[in-house]
């Protein structure tokens, strides 16, 4: 079953079991999904892939705004915030660990024989295949810049 089909199918199990919080993340995802099958030219059908990226861009905004609710001392909107990113996750690849992402990074500037801080483009550019959705990008881009400063 593509990922989509799945989104689709839970989302009817979700309205089914009147499970408004699931409900609502969902249908936000597969219009988030559409949108982006509409996108550009000519429609298209986006690959399990694909929607890795946009379910990771929507889980990424649910963070943010959750962030921004909580510094704004609204902790029921921030709730509400991280509930959607925690049904969101579910349908994401496992996050690399600190250890994983670690490891990852030093294989490919090994492999690239990159050095110093003007090599950040390249590895980030080999990296990024290899991380695919199981990590954010600020969190790549922080962990090549530690290890091709040298710490």
């Amino acid at each position: 079953m593509k990922l989509k089909e799945k989104l689709e199918s839970d989302l009817a199990t979700a309205i089914k079991a009147r499970d408004e919080v699931r409900t609502r993340t969902l249908r936000m995802a597969l219009t988030a999904v559409r949108n982006e099958e509409v996108a550009g030219k000519k429609a298209r059908e986006l690959s399990d892939e694909d929607v890795v990226k946009v379910l990771s861009r929507e889980a990424k905004k649910r963070r943010e705004a959750a962030a921004a609710f909580a510094d704004a001392g609204r902790a029921e909107q921030a709730q509400a915030e991280r509930d959607e990113g925690a049904v969101l996750e579910e349908y994401l690849p496992a996050q690399l660990t600190d250890e994983e992402l670690s490891a990852l990074v030093a294989d490919v500037i090994a492999e690239t024989g990159a050095a110093g801080p003007k090599a950040m483009g390249q590895v980030m550019k080999a990296v990024n295949p290899k991380v695919a959705g199981r990590a954010e990008g600020g969190r790549v881009a922080a962990e090549v810049k530690r290890q091709l400063a040298g710490g």
